[in-house]
């Protein structure tokens, strides 16, 4: 196997990036979603932020199991668009991962409502915190369906190189939301005011706005059009929902691995002290928001490897992989050169409070080291995607982000004096061991023959 010339991976790159840069805007506006809330919330009152915190955050660790499972849907009707495969078929496929997705939203949307009242238990929220935070759970529990719904249209949609679908999508539900959240929170217009309820209702309304838009784009856009997704037909469940459930299950203990990791690494933060936290939160936020474009180069390749190993064409699987890995790399550079040249001016931005701008910036330093492995780590996940390959990425994450990452944090930080500061040494060491594993995953993947589905 020859590596591929310069001229190829950059017309490859490119390729991507044209992919690509329409799903970037759209994890910005999914971001925005959470932002505004958390403004708007900030604004009304200490209590109502902390409610929306803690009930968000309960939502989240939700919306990352069944976002994961339909992810799935991009890879396969990306291969089977490169195999040739009738629309008729690939039609059949999206309604009865749409039907799936039915089923499954219905679970989100009990399980949040039977766990709410037992996860705040836990938590031992006061009052009247601890009854907004309900509130809000149950609220936004009504958004499951329409969640659910918005991921197989959006995986469906990008499979087919339709990237502008999602991010119309995503811009009218960030209206929604942010206009929502003005009118509900704080009773604006004559409706009432219902505080951090109001801000998942607003989070319902936009998904409910996002479901629609797909409805009309894909009554509207000839391709989408084309796969009759409006016709009555009973969908074959079985084979269908088998090939998501086998891909799709891996790949959300991939994603709720890493998410996870990060949530109990900011509740490890909390033993330090308020400082700690607010400049764990600083550098934390910032790396988040720079991880969302390596993240959408990451679905872009599975698109563009999933074409390929359809087609049965080994070596643009392995071009268009490694091409993705390698865009990756280079803004993983980029962005952790810039947090090592000016972390003053980025902390400056979130805060002037002189007990916490100095821990901030000593841990946006660790953000720019670990920002390299985790912008690799991403893409490769996404070119394995492509492949289908799942299962021994997921062994990898799991392992490199469970089993490594977190007891080392946990030891560094509570029985040695490296303090807060192992919390961040255990993400940097299981990042360098999970984009170390993966890339070497699909270097071995790269060099057989990719089997057409």
């Amino acid at each position: 196997m020859f590596p591929p010339t310069l001229p190829a991976l950059r017309r490859e790159a490119r390729a991507n990036l044209r992919l690509a840069a329409p799903i970037i805007v759209t994890q910005f506006t999914f971001m925005g979603m959470g932002t505004a809330d958390t403004i708007m919330a900030g604004r009304y009152s200490a209590q109502g932020l902390a409610a929306v915190a803690v009930g968000a955050n309960v939502w989240f660790l939700a919306f990352m199991v069944f976002m994961g499972i339909l992810m799935a849907c991009s890879p396969i009707v990306a291969q089977r668009i490169g195999a040739g495969r009738s629309v008729g078929q690939t039609g059949g496929f999206v309604r009865a991962a749409l039907a799936f997705a039915v089923v499954l939203g219905l679970i989100w949307m009990l399980g949040m409502r039977l766990v709410a009242e037992p996860v705040l238990d836990v938590l031992s929220l006061h009052e009247p915190v601890r009854g907004q935070a309900r509130d809000y759970i149950l609220a936004a529990s009504w958004s499951a369906l329409p969640l659910c719904l918005t991921f197989v249209a959006r995986h469906t949609a990008e499979a087919h190189g339709l990237t502008q679908v999602a991010l119309r999508a995503g811009v009218v539900g960030l209206l929604v939301n942010v206009l929502f959240d003005w009118l509900l929170m704080y009773g604006r217009l004559g409706f009432p005011q219902m505080g951090p309820e109001g801000c998942a209702w607003a989070t319902v309304l936009a998904a409910a706005a996002m479901l629609l838009t797909y409805a009309f784009q894909y009554r509207c856009n000839g391709t989408l059009r084309a796969l009759q997704l409006w016709r009555l037909h009973t969908p074959q469940l079985r084979d269908d929902v088998g090939e998501i459930l086998r891909l799709g299950l891996p790949i959300m203990l991939i994603v709720t691995a890493e998410s996870w990791m990060f949530n109990i690494g900011a509740l490890m933060m909390a033993r330090f002290g308020a400082d700690t936290v607010a400049a764990h939160q600083i550098a934390i936020n910032f790396a988040a928001l720079s991880f969302m474009v390596p993240l959408s180069i990451g679905f872009a390749t599975t698109v563009r490897v999933g074409l390929a190993a359809g087609a049965g064409d080994a070596a643009q699987v392995r071009l268009r992989g490694q091409a993705g890995i390698v865009l990756g790399a280079c803004f993983a550079l980029l962005s952790a050169s810039v947090m090592a040249a000016m972390p003053g001016v980025i902390v400056g931005l979130y805060t002037d409070a002189e007990a916490v701008t100095p821990l901030a910036v000593r841990f946006l330093y660790y953000a720019a080291v670990f920002q390299i492995f985790d912008c690799i780590q991403a893409t490769a996940n996404g070119a394995l995607r492509g492949v289908k390959d799942t299962r021994v990425p997921m062994f990898i994450t799991v392992s490199a982000y469970w089993i490594v990452g977190l007891p080392l944090a946990w030891w560094l930080s509570f029985r040695t004096p490296t303090g807060p500061f192992g919390v961040w040494w255990g993400f940097l060491i299981s990042l360098a061991i999970a984009a170390a594993g993966l890339s070497l995953r699909f270097a071995l993947r790269g060099s057989r023959r990719a089997a057409a589905p």
